[in-house]
Protein backbone atom coordinates (compact mmCIF):
# COMPACT_ATOMS: atom_id res chain seq x y z
CA UNK A 1 0.00 0.00 0.00
CA UNK A 2 1.30 3.45 -0.95
CA UNK A 3 1.93 5.71 2.05
CA UNK A 4 1.24 9.40 1.37
CA UNK A 5 2.22 12.03 3.90
CA UNK A 6 -0.30 14.66 4.86
CA UNK A 7 0.60 18.13 6.16
CA UNK A 8 -1.73 20.50 8.06
CA UNK A 9 -2.54 23.83 6.40
CA UNK A 10 -3.61 26.83 8.50
CA UNK A 11 -4.69 30.35 7.66
CA UNK A 12 -3.32 32.93 10.09
CA UNK A 13 -5.49 36.06 10.27
CA UNK A 14 -4.25 39.35 11.69
CA UNK A 15 -6.22 42.58 12.18
CA UNK A 16 -3.86 45.28 10.93
CA UNK A 17 -6.03 47.92 12.63
CA UNK A 18 -5.71 46.23 16.04
CA UNK A 19 -9.43 46.76 16.68
CA UNK A 20 -9.67 50.30 15.34
CA UNK A 21 -11.63 49.25 12.23
CA UNK A 22 -14.38 47.85 14.42
CA UNK A 23 -14.63 51.14 16.31
CA UNK A 24 -14.20 53.66 13.50
CA UNK A 25 -15.67 51.99 10.41
CA UNK A 26 -19.34 52.79 11.16
CA UNK A 27 -18.47 56.46 11.47
CA UNK A 28 -16.07 56.63 8.51
CA UNK A 29 -17.61 54.13 6.09
CA UNK A 30 -21.20 53.93 7.23
CA UNK A 31 -20.85 50.18 7.78
CA UNK A 32 -19.24 47.86 10.30
CA UNK A 33 -15.88 46.29 9.47
CA UNK A 34 -14.52 43.84 11.99
CA UNK A 35 -10.91 44.33 10.92
CA UNK A 36 -8.40 45.18 8.23
CA UNK A 37 -7.13 41.72 7.44
CA UNK A 38 -3.62 40.47 6.73
CA UNK A 39 -3.43 36.74 6.11
CA UNK A 40 -0.73 34.13 5.75
CA UNK A 41 -0.61 30.41 5.01
CA UNK A 42 1.14 28.18 7.53
CA UNK A 43 2.39 24.87 6.20
CA UNK A 44 5.57 22.82 6.54
CA UNK A 45 6.47 24.66 9.76
CA UNK A 46 6.59 28.15 8.19
CA UNK A 47 4.30 31.12 7.69
CA UNK A 48 4.13 32.35 4.07
CA UNK A 49 2.69 35.70 2.96
CA UNK A 50 2.82 38.26 0.14
CA UNK A 51 3.96 41.83 0.75
CA UNK A 52 5.37 44.74 -1.24
CA UNK A 53 8.71 43.03 -1.65
CA UNK A 54 7.31 39.68 -2.78
CA UNK A 55 6.66 36.38 -1.01
CA UNK A 56 8.07 36.25 2.50
CA UNK A 57 8.22 33.61 5.21
CA UNK A 58 8.99 33.37 8.90
CA UNK A 59 8.35 30.99 11.78
CA UNK A 60 4.60 30.82 12.53
CA UNK A 61 3.61 33.99 14.41
CA UNK A 62 7.11 35.38 13.86
CA UNK A 63 6.27 38.75 12.29
CA UNK A 64 6.12 41.99 14.30
CA UNK A 65 2.33 41.47 14.23
CA UNK A 66 2.85 38.78 16.86
CA UNK A 67 0.30 36.05 17.32
CA UNK A 68 -2.59 35.93 14.86
CA UNK A 69 -6.02 37.16 15.92
CA UNK A 70 -7.48 33.90 14.66
CA UNK A 71 -6.42 30.69 12.96
CA UNK A 72 -8.54 28.81 10.42
CA UNK A 73 -7.84 25.14 9.78
CA UNK A 74 -7.92 24.74 6.01
CA UNK A 75 -7.39 20.99 6.14
CA UNK A 76 -4.31 19.20 4.94
CA UNK A 77 -2.22 18.78 1.83
CA UNK A 78 -0.19 16.01 0.31
CA UNK A 79 2.09 18.53 -1.41
CA UNK A 80 5.60 17.99 0.02
CA UNK A 81 7.79 20.93 1.06
CA UNK A 82 10.13 20.77 -1.96
CA UNK A 83 7.27 20.86 -4.48
CA UNK A 84 5.57 23.62 -2.51
CA UNK A 85 8.73 25.74 -2.56
CA UNK A 86 9.06 25.22 -6.33
CA UNK A 87 5.47 26.43 -6.68
CA UNK A 88 6.19 29.51 -4.52
CA UNK A 89 9.33 30.36 -6.49
CA UNK A 90 7.34 30.20 -9.72
CA UNK A 91 4.76 32.57 -8.20
CA UNK A 92 7.52 34.88 -6.92
CA UNK A 93 8.94 35.13 -10.45
CA UNK A 94 5.59 35.86 -12.05
CA UNK A 95 2.32 36.96 -10.47
CA UNK A 96 3.64 37.55 -6.93
CA UNK A 97 6.80 39.56 -7.45
CA UNK A 98 6.97 42.67 -5.27
CA UNK A 99 6.11 45.07 -8.07
CA UNK A 100 2.76 43.31 -8.54
CA UNK A 101 1.53 44.17 -5.02
CA UNK A 102 -1.62 46.32 -4.83
CA UNK A 103 -3.41 46.93 -1.54
CA UNK A 104 -6.88 46.49 -3.03
CA UNK A 105 -6.48 44.11 -5.93
CA UNK A 106 -3.41 41.89 -5.47
CA UNK A 107 -2.39 41.57 -1.83
CA UNK A 108 -1.63 39.10 0.96
CA UNK A 109 -5.22 37.86 0.93
CA UNK A 110 -5.16 37.23 -2.83
CA UNK A 111 -1.98 35.23 -2.29
CA UNK A 112 -3.37 33.28 0.68
CA UNK A 113 -6.51 32.44 -1.30
CA UNK A 114 -4.54 31.18 -4.31
CA UNK A 115 -2.10 29.15 -2.20
CA UNK A 116 -4.92 27.67 -0.09
CA UNK A 117 -6.63 26.47 -3.26
CA UNK A 118 -3.37 24.98 -4.56
CA UNK A 119 -2.72 23.11 -1.31
CA UNK A 120 -6.22 22.10 -0.21
CA UNK A 121 -8.73 23.03 -2.90
CA UNK A 122 -10.40 25.40 -0.41
CA UNK A 123 -10.74 29.18 -0.54
CA UNK A 124 -10.12 31.45 2.42
CA UNK A 125 -13.21 33.05 4.06
CA UNK A 126 -15.05 35.52 1.83
CA UNK A 127 -15.29 38.18 4.57
CA UNK A 128 -11.54 38.57 4.02
CA UNK A 129 -11.44 38.53 0.21
CA UNK A 130 -14.51 40.79 -0.06
CA UNK A 131 -13.10 43.51 2.21
CA UNK A 132 -11.46 45.69 -0.48
CA UNK A 133 -14.64 45.92 -2.54
CA UNK A 134 -16.65 46.68 0.61
CA UNK A 135 -14.35 49.60 1.46
CA UNK A 136 -14.21 50.90 -2.11
CA UNK A 137 -18.00 50.76 -2.44
CA UNK A 138 -18.28 53.62 0.08
CA UNK A 139 -17.79 57.33 -0.72
CA UNK A 140 -15.07 57.55 1.95
CA UNK A 141 -13.27 54.52 0.47
CA UNK A 142 -13.36 56.10 -2.99
CA UNK A 143 -12.06 59.40 -1.60
CA UNK A 144 -9.18 57.63 0.17
CA UNK A 145 -8.28 55.30 -2.69
CA UNK A 146 -5.45 57.45 -4.14
CA UNK A 147 -3.75 57.54 -0.74
CA UNK A 148 -4.47 53.88 0.05
CA UNK A 149 -3.17 52.73 -3.34
CA UNK A 150 0.27 53.97 -2.34
CA UNK A 151 0.37 51.93 0.87
CA UNK A 152 2.43 48.75 0.93
CA UNK A 153 1.94 46.37 3.85
CA UNK A 154 5.10 44.65 5.07
CA UNK A 155 4.94 42.86 8.41
CA UNK A 156 8.51 41.55 8.11
CA UNK A 157 9.81 38.07 7.44
CA UNK A 158 12.38 36.84 4.95
CA UNK A 159 11.85 37.07 1.22
CA UNK A 160 11.88 33.52 -0.21
CA UNK A 161 14.01 34.59 -3.20
CA UNK A 162 16.51 36.43 -1.02
CA UNK A 163 15.64 39.74 -2.70
CA UNK A 164 14.43 42.89 -0.96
Amino acid sequence: MDQTDSYPVKLYIYDMSRGMARQLSPLMLGRQLDGIWHTAIVVHGKEFFFVGEGINNCPPGGTPLGNPDSIVDLGSTEVPADIFMEYLFSLAESSYSGDKYNLFEHNCNTFSNEVAQFLTGQKIPSYITDLPSEVLSTPFGQALRPLLDSIVINPGGNNITGQR
